[in-house]
């Protein structure tokens, strides 16, 4: 498979997306959670380069490969805290809006919010549509994973 273009962003777009990145990283959040947040909506995507970029980068930041391997089953493993469970579940439902699907339910909203402050809130929401919009782009070129951008 190959990519079907190089790159679809013009400056302007590159300087918007860099200004994404610096609102998410100055949130106060845990990049370890960031790291997560971004791994579980790129594995609900396919968007294999984000996969691969996402457990390069959280290794890299000390990570376990325990807690990545495991991320896709969340549920089912005693490696993740409670807030850390709550990010991952308010990421599945705000990844998964597809026809019927019942996105966001107050229970999800209400357990995040149990764990976050409406800052650190605003701060996964914002990841979780910064690698969905990455991971759409990425499916529609068809890039594949381990290349460095």
């Amino acid at each position: 498979m190959e990519a079907r273009m190089t790159s679809p962003a013009d400056p302007d777009v590159t300087t918007a997306i860099q200004h994404l990145y610096k609102a998410i990283h100055t949130g106060g959040l845990d990049p370890h959670l960031l790291a997560l947040i971004h791994l579980r909506t790129s594995q609900i995507n396919g968007c294999s380069p984000c996969v691969f970029a996402s457990i390069e980068a959280a290794t890299k930041a000390g990570e376990t490969p325990e807690r990545l391997h495991n991320v896709v089953a969340w549920r089912d493993t005693p490696f993740y805290t409670e807030q850390e469970r709550a990010a991952l579940a308010l990421t599945e439902a705000a990844t998964r809006i597809q026809d019927g699907a019942p996105g966001v339910t107050d229970a999800i909203w209400d357990a995040a919010a149990d764990h976050f402050t409406e800052k650190e809130l605003g701060t996964i929401i914002l990841e979780i549509a910064t690698t969905n919009f990455f991971n759409r782009i990425n499916r529609t070129l068809r890039e594949q994973a381990g290349k460095t951008w």
